[in-house]
């Protein structure tokens, strides 16, 4: 293998990047990414970052002086996955030929239908779209946050501490339901209402006003006019100077579409990152591996999946698929809302008992853990990490 291609310089990319020097591999190596930034962190654009208590510098992920001696091309997208020639297509009509392949492109934001065009409605998952928020919110206001998540819910607590007037808004009847079930996602959601800002769930948004469409074409700055309510499906309107769409996100796999790589909600892959291609891995936000303990696929976007699994996929890529896949360790995320530091790890589907072990609901303060017919699948700790930690270990221990 003389040459392994990259796609993707986020943090995966760069884990991927570190494992093939790390595990040996001397050869020519090319990181491709479609930003033009070199590999920063993604955590803190909702929280410190938004806030200005981190500037960009804080978030680089590259240690000084770390030399892994690539081929960085930035800001260059890739197109196509040609599988006969091992080429990645470019947008500026470059390829770059290789051995092995590490498919690391993640995922983007997803996007409210019938906003282009209308100023102060942003989504947030890029350095970018972080400095145009930040911008936005430095003048104060009435913000809505479409989506109740994580993502969501760290700017909101954000603007919150800015001092803009902040309602958010989620379709579901429980905002966290999801990731964290029902009777965990209402106590931590209801950090929003301790604090004074608007939760409004169960109700869909129809549209966004703002801004006159002409039929005299597109004005030549691309601009209609400024976003200035949120339009939910009751019929209710919600004033708005600025609008942060959080509504998940999808991986980037498009294209890949006719290269002979599955695909099926991202990269469908193995236990160790292999895709259906010989020479073909995938990690980070895009991959959709299989979890030996749930018998099925999952994918999973957490920070922790990104930096731990390319360890296993580029062993398999260098051992060319010879590797017996080990079992990952149960996916663990953080979040901080409030002044709250919410810890989760496992899988809260599936469970049938949710118990607090330790901790008030009244203070936000609790460990919480998830069991299914009586053994420990997930743990949540709010301003428990001490207990948190010990709980983590223990059901990664279960897992092996």
């Amino acid at each position: 293998m003389r040459t392994v291609a990259v796609v993707g310089a986020s943090l995966a990319g760069l884990s991927a990047a570190r494992s093939l020097r790390n595990q040996g591999y001397d050869g020519r190596l090319v990181v491709i990414g479609d930003e033009p930034h070199r590999p920063y962190d993604r955590p803190p654009l909702s929280k410190e970052f938004l806030a200005g208590a981190l500037d960009e510098a804080d978030l680089a992920l590259e240690s000084d002086g770390e030399d892994l001696r690539a081929e960085w091309l930035l800001g260059a997208r890739a197109t196509a996955l040609d599988s006969l020639r091992r080429a990645v297509r470019l947008a500026d009509g470059r390829e770059v030929r290789a051995d092995g392949i590490v498919i690391a492109t993640g995922a983007a934001a997803r996007t409210l239908p019938g906003t282009d065009g209308l100023s102060g409605v942003h989504t947030l998952r890029t350095l970018d779209d972080a400095r145009a928020l930040r911008d936005e919110l430095a003048g104060g206001g009435r913000l809505v946050v479409i989506g109740g998540g994580f993502i969501g819910a760290e700017v909101a607590s954000t603007a919150y501490g800015l001092g803009l007037d902040v309602t958010v808004v989620e379709a579901a009847p429980t905002p966290l339901a999801g990731p964290l079930g029902a009777a965990m996602g209402g106590l931590v959601s209801a950090l929003h209402t301790d604090h004074g800002v608007r939760l409004v769930c169960g109700v869909g948004v129809k549209g966004l006003s703002g801004g006159e469409r002409s039929e005299m074409g597109v004005p030549p700055d691309g601009v209609w006019g400024s976003i200035d309510a949120v339009l939910l499906e009751d019929g209710r309107s919600i004033p708005a100077d600025i609008v942060v769409v959080g509504v998940g996100a999808r991986p980037c796999v498009e294209w890949l579409e006719g290269s002979g790589v599955a695909l099926g909600n991202g990269v469908t892959c193995g236990a160790d990152g292999r895709t259906s291609l010989a020479g073909v891995v995938a990690v980070g936000d895009c991959a959709n591996w299989y979890d030996p303990r749930a018998g099925a696929h999952r994918r999973v976007e957490h920070w922790t999946g990104a930096r731990e699994r390319p360890d296993a996929a580029v062993a398999t890529l260098l051992a060319g698929g010879a590797v017996e896949p080990g079992v990952p360790r149960p996916p663990y995320f953080w979040s901080d809302q409030y002044g709250v530091k919410i810890q989760f790890a496992g899988h809260a589907a599936g469970a049938d008992s949710v118990t607090i072990e330790e901790g008030s609901r009244d203070d936000r303060n609790v460990l919480a853990v998830y069991r299914r017919s009586g053994q420990p699948v997930a743990v949540l700790g709010m301003n428990q990490p001490r207990l948190f930690t010990r709980w983590r270990k223990q059901l990664a221990a279960a897992a092996l």
